[in-house]
């Protein structure tokens, strides 16, 4: 598989995980490197219906 282009860089599929309802998408390693997130960090997913967009926080306790 090729090197994406740099205008594609960000550009994702979604992707279906196991039999039921979950769905995935693989974030940049520039992104997660620049947040300092690591493997099996916790995270908050927001759900903008408006704009329909995703916002992903850092989970705090």
């Amino acid at each position: 598989m090729g090197r994406k282009k740099v205008e594609d860089k960000n550009i994702r599929k979604l992707s279906k995980v196991g039999g039921g309802a979950t769905y995935a998408i693989t974030l940049p390693i520039d992104a997660i490197r620049e947040f300092g997130w690591q493997e099996k960090q916790k995270l908050v997913i927001e759900v903008d219906k408006r704009r329909k967009r995703l916002i992903i926080k850092d989970w705090e306790k």
